[in-house]
Formats: structure tokens, sequence, C-alpha cells
């Protein structure tokens, strides 16, 4: 292995990990008794991502290139509802479990793209996604068998980021990164004011640190993902970002106070964390 493939898997790992320690600052500010709002949150996101990215473009002299505006936008909708959604989840739920379930997005794509593409049709990678969804369902509904209809959001955030994911893939077959993130926070920025216009509202001082690193962590995070995939191929980088799901199951206890999860729960993490290493490395080979 070069010293550029083991850089990319580092830069494609150290994106799992700021995505998964940005929900945790969340959960910190509830802890120390802050009320902020998901929405806030996801407003900060964007409009933080967005002023990045107009930097970033400024100082390289880049300009934005639109080929096809029906595919940014698609990506855009998809994260913003998948960004929200998440957000959500750890605010009503876990920290652990709403990475978990977030990471449900591969399932996802493997179902939608036997409905929508039919040349991409797999029966094996069917089965291996229903077997999935049984992991799915001791996370949702572990020994006491009481579901909570919370947990529905960090689900739903799963199911948006596999359209934003099939979005963004055909984006970048004609789209630049910056172009993408341009569309992507900017239009994510414009949604969440109007959607939640009257949650809006300036920061209190002790707020304002969660909302910059939750941001700053979530971009550094998406900025690492964009470079690691550079140097490291599909199935590399598919198995390295599925590690959230390990990492959100032995670090919550420890740093977002999380409970333990059960004997069903990490049986269910393993469950989803094997399908995506299957399905990344079918696709591969495929």
């Amino acid at each position: 292995m070069d010293i550029k493939t083991i850089m990319g898997c580092l830069a494609v790992f150290g994106s799992a990990f700021c995505f998964y320690i940005a929900t945790v600052i969340i959960k910190w500010s509830s802890m120390a008794g802050l009320e902020i709002e998901s929405s806030l949150f996801t407003f900060a996101r964007f409009s933080v991502g967005f002023a990045t990215v107009i930097l970033v473009m400024g100082i390289g002299g880049q300009k934005i290139k639109i080929v096809k505006k029906r595919l940014l936008i698609g990506r855009a909708l998809g994260n913003c509802l998948a960004v929200y959604c998440f957000f959500k989840g750890v605010e009503l739920t876990s920290v652990a479990q709403a990475n978990i379930l977030n990471m449900t997005y591969p399932l996802f794509i493997a179902i939608f793209s036997w409905i929508f593409f039919k040349r991409q049709r797999d029966p094996v990678a069917i089965l291996i996604v229903l077997t999935a969804f049984a992991g799915v369902w001791l996370i949702l509904a572990p020994s006491r068998m009481a579901f909570d209809y919370n947990s529905l959001w960090a689900l739903g955030s799963g199911i948006s980021a596999a359209v934003a994911i099939m979005y963004l893939n055909l984006s970048r077959q004609v789209h630049d990164t910056n172009t993408t993130l341009f569309f992507m926070f900017g239009v994510g920025t414009v949604i969440i004011f109007c959607l939640f216009y009257d949650q809006m509202r300036i920061p209190l001082v002790e707020e304002l640190s969660y909302l910059f690193w939750c941001s700053a962590i979530a971009i550094a995070g998406q900025y690492l993902l964009t470079i690691g995939f550079k140097y490291v191929t599909a199935i590399e980088g598919g198995i390295i970002s599925s590690t959230r799901i390990l990492l959100a199951a032995m670090l919550g206890p420890f740093i977002a106070m999380d409970s333990s999860l059960s004997l069903s729960g990490w049986i269910g993490a393993f469950l989803i964390f094997a399908a995506n290493v299957y399905l990344a490395t079918r696709k591969a080979k495929g």
C-alpha cells in the first residue's frame, strides 16, 4: 500500500470521525442545558458551509460551471432533508442510534436501484438488504420490543441520504466538487431558512461555539471525504465510511453519555455494517 492510499484511507476515516463528532456536539449542547433547535444547527451547517465554499472558490479563482441543474438541485434537496432528519434524530434519540440508522443509506440505494434501474437489479444484494433490515429492527425495537417513533427521524435521514447520494453520483459525472458543494450548501441554507423562519434567531453567546464547531467539523468531514475518495477505491472508501457505525456503538457511552448498546443492538449494528461492506464489495467487483 503506497503513501497516497494510506493518506486516502486516513482521510476517509477522518471524515467518518468528523461526522460522528459533529453529532456529539449537538448532544453536548443539550447536556449543557442549552435548547438549540435542530433547524438552527442545520441552518448553521449549511450557511457556514456556503461561506466556506465561496471563500475556497474565491481564493482559487474558480467559477460555477452548471451543466445539469436538475442534478445539482436534486442532490441539494436530498442532502438538506437528510441533514435535518439526522440532527433531529440525534436530538430526540441518541447519538449512537442516529448515526447507525443514518448509515442505512447504502441499503436504500440498493432498493432504489432495484426499483428504478433494471440493469442494476441484483437478487443477492436484495437478500442481503433484507437481512440487514433485521438489524434495523433490532436497533429500533430492542429487547423490550417497544417502538420509539422518534427513531423514524434517523431512519428518514438514511432514506433521504440515499436519494442525495444517487443524485451526487450522477452530478459528479458532469460537475466539479465546488460547484456541487456550492449548490448543496446554498440551496440548503435557503430552504432551511424558509421552512423554519419562525425558529431562526440570533444565537446566545454560549450557543455560538456549539453551532460553529458542529458546522466546522462536519464541513471538514465533507472535504476529507472528497479528498480521500481521490486516492482510495470505491470498496475501500465504502468500508471505511461504514466504520461510523462501529464508532457510534463503541464511543457513545464514553463521549456522548449514551446508554450502552444491548446485545440485540450490537447484533443490529453489526448486521448493518456487514451489509454495507458486502454491498460496497459487490458493487466494486461489478
